[in-house]
């Protein structure tokens, strides 16, 4: 794929947190998302893509080297990747790229490069992560999941305003808007990452963004009767751990515009990084990806944050656009995930082959090549809010949930794209989800991921410990 003499400049527009149905891209008629919807139109949208372990610096790390977390031992937001690790920045960098950071990528210890060439922004959760250069806030399973001391503030906070995320995201937008009007000149393909915090949370957003969302017009979550108390065991845990109480509906609608207003906040950005493109002449020789490390709860299910394996927790938008290259205004409703990504991005640029990957190139279903798809997606998460190790695996319409010592959940996103009815006790269904949870297991095995991470959180807090006492 491509051509040597011209190997495409390459936009990989990342944000953090944002679960696809909160935008009008993929259907919500409520959050303005028209930069979004312009990259839909001029290239490829893929309806049911996946971050392989919903949480930040996990499902970064996997992007990043391509590979599932328990195949390179990055479990929560305290665990370094190791800096002989490839990544598919090293990849790029091998071939002659200008690999460039801009803003997060959450690499938490010393190496805060992993393969870019340099960092033009601030990643501000990995000082946030950070104490002297070692990672601080291991997970301590030891303790199981205790219940919070005290609702979760998140909602509390939520209005019109400025914060520090706020001035880093626009700081990382300046840098990158520069470094593409310098690269135009350059004769070196470049891979510039620009990776924004919005709509993390704190929710909240710059007041013509939250004006946008008046308060009688935002949606509540979608609620059944009885679910959260008929809500499967891990879940309750969790809600429980990350202090989401029953919250006052009027905070939950602040929350909501807060978090829709961010969506919008970072759609502009995106606009504005795809007319630079324009202007340098650069926009027909570039491949653009927008993607988004996990989803956020945003109320659903009683959830705030992520960490589950809710649709809005573990599903990323993915927008991919090549003038001339890929279809203009394809949607794919194929099962995919991020490893498949990197392998995309190895096989555009013709690395393939230089260092292992867990995911499949999507160029064939990009470009409607008549080729059988796995269509299937893993994700794992062994962090905070669980004691034991805990999967996903949807494979067509039927999603798995996976909880070590527990029933699994199963689901029917077809016919129940929510997740109100597990179907994993039906027996109408029992050859499903023992097929799923059977293909889950076959490379992945709980028992002994339950080990390693006990192991690394003892030792990582040793570690902790002992800069305790230093003398800084």
């Amino acid at each position: 794929m491509g051509n040597h003499s011209n190997p495409p400049n390459i936009l990989l527009i990342m944000s953090d947190e944002h679960a696809p149905m909160y935008s009008g891209t993929y259907g919500n008629s409520l959050v303005q998302t028209p930069n979004m919807n312009r990259l839909a139109e001029e290239g490829v949208t893929f309806d049911n893509a996946y971050c392989n372990s919903p949480l930040c610096c996990p499902s970064r790390m996997s992007f990043m080297t391509g590979r599932y977390i328990h195949n390179i031992g990055v479990w929560d937001n305290a665990s370094p990747l190791a800096s002989d690790q490839p990544t598919w920045a090293h990849l790029l960098g091998a071939k002659g790229y200008d690999v460039v950071l801009a803003g997060k990528q959450h690499f938490c210890g010393l190496d805060q490069l992993h393969g870019f060439h340099q960092q033009l922004a601030r990643d501000l959760h990995a000082e946030v992560w950070t104490r002297n250069g070692v990672p601080v806030g291991v997970p301590d399973w030891e303790r199981g999941t205790p219940v919070a001391k005290r609702p979760w503030d998140g909602l509390q906070q939520a209005g019109p305003g400025t914060t520090l995320e706020i001035q880093v995201d626009d700081l990382v937008e300046e840098k990158a808007v520069a470094y593409l009007w310098e690269a135009k000149d350059s004769d070196k393909p470049w891979v510039l990452n620009v990776s924004f915090i919005a709509p993390h949370f704190p929710l909240v957003v710059p007041s013509r963004f939250w004006d946008l969302y008046p308060l009688d017009q935002v949606d509540l979550p979608e609620m059944p009767t009885n679910h959260l108390e008929t809500q499967h065991p891990v879940h309750q845990r969790m809600r429980q751990m990350f202090g989401c109480i029953e919250f006052p509906e009027e905070l939950i609608l602040r929350a909501r515009a807060g978090y829709y207003g961010l969506v919008t906040y970072l759609d502009e950005k995106i606009g504005r990084l795809l007319e630079v493109l324009q202007e340098t002449d650069q926009y027909q020789n570039t491949l653009v990806i927008y993607c988004s490390d996990h989803g956020e709860m945003n109320g659903e299910h009683g959830m705030w944050r992520k960490s589950s394996f809710y649709e809005a927790s573990v599903r990323v938008p993915l927008q991919i656009s090549w003038p001339g290259q890929l279809p203009a205004g394809k949607r794919v409703e194929h099962v995919v995930s991020l490893v498949d990504l990197v392998s995309t991005i190895a096989e555009i640029t013709e690395t393939e082959g230089d260092i292992k990957l867990d995911g499949s190139s999507l160029l064939p279903l990009m470009q409607g090549a008549k080729s059988e798809w796995k269509d299937c997606a893993f994700s794992e998460y062994c962090a905070h809010g669980v004691a034991r190790p805990t999967a996903m695996f949807r494979r067509g319409r039927y999603k798995l949930h996976y909880s070590l010592g527990e029933s699994p959940q199963l689901y029917d996103l077809n016919q129940d794209p929510n997740e109100f009815r597990d179907l994993a006790q039906d027996t109408n269904y029992s050859s499903v989800t023992q097929g799923l949870q059977e293909q889950l297991l076959s490379d992945w095995d709980p028992v002994k991921i339950e080990q390693q991470v006990r192991q690394s959180q003892k030792e990582r807090r040793l570690i902790e410990r002992s800069y305790q006492y230093m003398k800084i």
